[in-house]
């Protein structure tokens, strides 16, 4: 297999010698002379003046050499083949050192650095020795000027490979990683149909290494958890449809043996009728949640007032508060008005309000409070409904909207609670595009809030009409 590691090494090798090569040869052509056309032209420039030199001695004497350094600023001297002086301009170089017939030589001799060339005058062909010398001024080591002029231009030139050569590298790691964390987020949100793309065939430069192999892996595991959360959904509508039609017959039995029963048996056939009723509630309540949990989306939503709608629920819910000894208190700071689906709306407040009456205190009271505020730019109605209990443990407020879930203790079977009826709730709302959430309250019991958005995008395609909370 081929290593991402072993991939980018390559990138990275490749890019780097191709730095090195472009930067050594822009140096090289930039900076540095042949060191062959750097003393040929040195020894051509001598040669000249010493001809030129020679030529003005031999036409003019000694004042000839003053005039001709002079007139170049230099200081000149000519001495014959056994080193005596010829001729010299003011402060020319004396020689103080041998030399061949056709060297050209350079020393320092204090603060002056003598050139000497060997020369045979064109008129008389009589051998002479040409010496010129010029003042010794020791540079200054200037870093800055050196690595400008070290830098330019290989230094632009390296950082522009090498930052095109990062971009290109983050851009084809990066890509693919980004995409597996959206699919890791919608997988996390419920969306278990969620899969990550493969590359294009021509983009397929990861194809066979680790990020090519998490990519199969990841889309293996969304298949196998879509596989496996499918089949308890199955299982569960199924064996809910298969107890239908025996406690059907067991409720049909219930009822003859009741009707022929002795006296003494009558308190335990009404257990049996209450356990048989209990039962067909929860088979409702599964295959709702089977129902709504097949359903993507709502297409018939209407124009709905969630005041009303909450109204029209007091005098049941008041009614079964009764039996605790509570009572429901029912305010509303704003008209909130919405699109939604009135039935699945209603079965859900009605588990909510069923949920705090069967965990409030003894003769306490429940509060269901509306309001309208914005969320996100958007607005929203959140009704809250709280009741007097003993209240949820932190680690546990987001785990009662899964099924049969119960809270040990104070949430247990002894309460009549199945579990389901909060998840039926839950996915109510975010069929509507809202969340619902719970909380403890500081003065004791829990509140359970739902947010419901005026305006839901899932239904501006089926109602034209929009909806609106009025604050």
């Amino acid at each position: 297999m081929r290593g991402l590691f072993f991939k980018v090494f390559i990138i990275l090798w490749i890019a780097q010698s191709l730095i090195f090569v472009i930067s050594t040869a822009l140096i090289v052509r930039h900076h540095f002379d042949s060191p062959d056309v750097f003393f040929d032209t040195l020894d051509s420039s001598l040669r000249n003046e010493a001809r030129d030199a020679v030529t003005a001695f031999e036409s003019g004497g000694c004042g000839a050499i003053a005039a001709y350094g002079a007139a170049r600023g230099q200081s000149i001297s000519l001495v014959d083949a056994t080193g005596a002086d010829v001729c010299a301009s003011p402060g020319a170089p004396t020689p103080v050192f041998d030399r061949g017939p056709k060297d050209v030589i350079g020393k320092q001799i204090g603060q002056q650095y003598v050139w000497s060339v060997a020369i045979t005058s064109p008129g008389s062909g009589k051998p002479y020795v040409f010496l010129l010398s010029r003042p010794h001024i020791p540079e200054k080591p200037d870093w800055g000027h050196d690595l400008l002029h070290f830098s330019f231009p290989q230094l632009p030139v390296a950082i522009v490979v090498g930052g095109i050569t990062t971009f290109v590298l983050v851009l084809l790691v990066t890509r693919p990683v980004v995409r597996l964390r959206k699919a890791a987020r919608e997988l996390a949100q419920g969306n278990l149909s969620t899969r990550v793309p493969a590359p294009p065939a021509q983009a397929r430069i990861f194809e066979g290494d680790e990020i090519q192999a998490l990519v199969h892996d990841f889309n293996h595991m969304a298949e196998r958890l879509d596989s496996l959360v499918g089949a308890q959904k199955l299982l569960l509508r199924d064996v809910s449809h298969e107890l239908r039609s025996p406690l059907a017959r067991l409720t049909v039995a219930l009822e003859l043996a009741c009707e022929d029963a002795d006296p003494a048996m009558e308190v335990h056939l009404h257990r049996i009728e209450r356990e048989t009723r209990i039962l067909n509630q929860l088979i409702g309540q599964l295959l709702t949640l089977s129902s709504m949990e097949a359903l993507e989306k709502i297409t018939n939503f209407e124009r709905l007032s969630l005041n009303r709608l909450i109204e029209d629920m007091i005098p049941d819910a008041a009614y079964e508060a009764q039996q605790r000894q509570s009572s429901v208190v029912f305010h509303a700071s704003d008209e909130c008005v919405l699109l939604g689906n009135q039935q699945l709306l209603q079965r859900a407040i009605e588990n909510i309000l069923r949920n705090a009456i069967r965990y409030t205190d003894s003769g306490s009271e429940i509060e269901i409070k509306l309001s309208a505020a914005m969320e996100h730019a958007s607005p929203v109605a959140i009704l809250e409904v709280s009741d007097r209990g003993p209240g949820i443990p932190e680690d546990e407020l987001h785990a009662i909207f899964l099924p049969f879930y119960r809270v040990d203790n104070a949430r247990s079977s002894h309460t009549g609670g199945s579990g389901v009826g909060l998840a039926i709730a839950v996915r109510a709302v975010k069929l509507h595009g809202g969340e619902l959430n719970a909380f403890n309250r500081p003065d004791g019991g829990a509140t359970i809030r739902m947010l419901l958005p005026a305006n839901s995008p899932t239904n501006k395609q089926s109602v034209n009409s929009s909806a609106e909370c009025a604050v």
